[in-house]
């Protein structure tokens, strides 16, 4: 069985997403600088891009899929177009059921109602050897770190204040991180790898 990762960019100020996120801003004001590194060098961040990718199935809260809540738009198929960028299966929570959409290269996205435990039982299943990847947004991942069911913590630090927006670490307690001893990166972005310990 593969481990549960989290692969995230944070901004030096702890906000994974800007404030005032919506249908045409959707990483909120000032967001989209944190990922420049992935478009603008994605080639001199190779390694981490890769690690990104690998993952044998995803976990996403609901908001990082689609920008709206209550009854689903069916129409919506998320932000990514016709081929999202997983390529695995991606177990979407919600509070909403919905059929799965399959999408080109292999993403098929599932939504999954019982919660947090029960979309990782489902994702451990469809990844079999492979890690399981914690994808986001920032209330998903706190989530999992405060059940303590998160084993690798990869943490991508782009050079930006965004004074507001999504936070990572709220209310996720204390968490042991043991940090590895290198921290590779670019201008636009530094590699930060944690354990976490239970």
């Amino acid at each position: 069985m593969g481990e549960v990762t989290c692969d995230v960019t944070m901004s030096l100020d702890g906000y994974v997403a800007g404030p005032e996120q919506s249908l045409r801003n959707p990483l909120g004001e000032g967001g989209e600088r944190l990922h420049r590194w992935q478009f603008e060098q994605r080639e001199r961040n190779a390694a981490a891009v890769e690690k990104i990718t690998a993952a044998g199935a995803y976990i996403m809260g609901r908001h990082m899929f689609a920008p709206d809540r209550g009854a689903w738009d069916l129409d919506w198929t998320g932000w990514w177009g016709e081929e999202p960028p997983y390529h695995a299966p991606v177990f979407v929570l919600s509070h909403h059921p919905r059929e799965p959409v399959a999408m080109r290269g292999g993403t098929v996205f599932h939504f999954v109602t019982d919660g947090i435990a029960a979309a990782l039982v489902r994702a451990r299943e469809a990844a079999g050897d492979r890690n399981v990847a914690i994808a986001g947004g920032a209330q998903t991942i706190d989530q999992y770190l405060a059940a303590g069911l998160i084993d690798e913590l990869r943490l991508h630090v782009a050079p930006v204040v965004l004074g507001g927006g999504a936070r990572l670490f709220d209310g996720v307690g204390d968490l042991a991180l043991r940090a590895s001893g290198d921290a590779p990166g670019t201008d636009l972005v530094t590699h930060l790898t944690y354990r976490i310990s239970r």
